[in-house]
């Protein structure tokens, strides 16, 4: 009779320590995932998709009559080489006029002297404009915003990840390499740095909010 009851306090004892594991079982198979693939584990948290994302602010050393641009440029890849796909919402903009502005990712995520310290564009093949991964173009405001929806050359993963770097919005247009002279080839002539921010590591959370959002131009 004693070793029966022994018994099954050993057996609720054994349910009692094994119960948060079933609780636990999708954390062990996302470490297990990242450890096999060399995933960060927020890939796979997300079912081996990273997310990132960039708030948009007016740049500390804006220039008097510049637009004051604020928005979020959002970032989506399946992990470790699938597209970048990107989402730029951003309003400010004079709603008189279609002035092309030109968006690009800069080498650092420095914003100590505003957007002009975020240095050149970010090169790491050390190629001329508009080659560089975070050329993204040209966009064109209506009624003061922009939205925009894209696929990229570059990526949040491996050794030119775009992680932790700036994304810059320009005053003027990208002349895409076209200008015929050493600026052309090294930023597009696109002028002053109206606004900035620097890309960070994010949850699912504001891409997916921002795709059930309905476009406001």
């Amino acid at each position: 009779m004693a070793s029966c009851s022994l018994l099954n306090v050993y057996k609720v004892a054994l349910l009692l320590i094994a119960a948060p594991c079933f609780f636990c079982e999708d954390t062990f198979r996302s470490r297990g995932f990242a450890a096999r693939s060399g995933a960060p584990p927020e890939a796979a948290e997300f079912n081996g998709t990273l997310y990132a994302s960039c708030r948009m602010k007016p740049s500390t050393k804006l220039a008097e009559g510049l637009p004051k641009v604020y928005g979020q440029v959002l970032f989506k890849q399946a992990f470790p080489t699938g597209p970048l796909h990107m989402m730029i919402s951003l309003k400010g903009f004079p709603t008189v006029g279609h002035q092309q502005r030109a968006i690009h990712i800069h080498q650092y995520g420095d914003l100590s002297n505003g957007c002009d310290s975020t240095g050149g564009h970010y090169n790491p093949l050390g190629v001329d404009h508009p080659g560089h991964p975070g050329d993204f173009g040209n966009f064109v405001p209506h009624d003061g915003r922009i939205w925009a929806q894209k696929s990229e050359r570059a990526t949040l993963s491996g050794r030119l990840s775009v992680l932790g770097r700036a994304v810059v919005v320009h005053e003027k247009e990208d002349d895409l390499g076209l200008g015929g002279d050493a600026g052309s080839l090294l930023h597009g002539n696109s002028g002053r740095r109206l606004a900035c921010c620097i890309i960070g590591i994010s949850s699912d959370k504001l891409w997916n909010k921002a795709v059930r959002q309905p476009r406001r131009n």
